[in-house]
């Protein structure tokens, strides 16, 4: 019998690193991907379209986005930060062109925190 647990014999420690090891602009930018991702599902903009869509959810996951992406660009530099705030304000806009009733100019999803966006 061997003195290997599963994790050894599948390679678990080579397929993952430890968190400790991970630039925070990586764990920053990655999280921000995937809300971005979510957020366009949401919005009605995946292959799933109408089905998927879900303003309410993706208010939510615009509005985190923006509170990220404006306290952590300062941390990142804006050669990390400026493609996120590109796709936020163009979630932003999406999310905008999705509503029956479009938000004012100031109080649509993240714009407490980003201003307004207009189209």
């Amino acid at each position: 019998m061997s003195d290997s647990t599963p994790n050894d014999e599948i390679g678990f420690d080579d397929l993952t690193r430890d968190i400790a090891e991970v630039p925070a602009v990586e764990v920053i930018t990655t999280v921000a991907v995937h809300l971005m991702s979510a957020a366009a599902v949401k919005c009605g903009l995946a292959e799933g379209g109408e089905k998927d869509k879900d303003l309410d959810e993706a208010r939510k996951l615009i509005t985190a986005l923006a509170g990220l992406v404006t306290a952590g660009a300062p941390e990142i530099s804006n050669f990390h930060a400026a493609p996120l705030r590109d796709g936020l304000r163009s979630l932003q806009l999406a999310f905008r062109e999705a509503s029956l009733i479009p938000d004012t100019p100031g109080t649509g999803p993240g714009e407490k925190f980003t201003g307004p966006v207009y189209s």
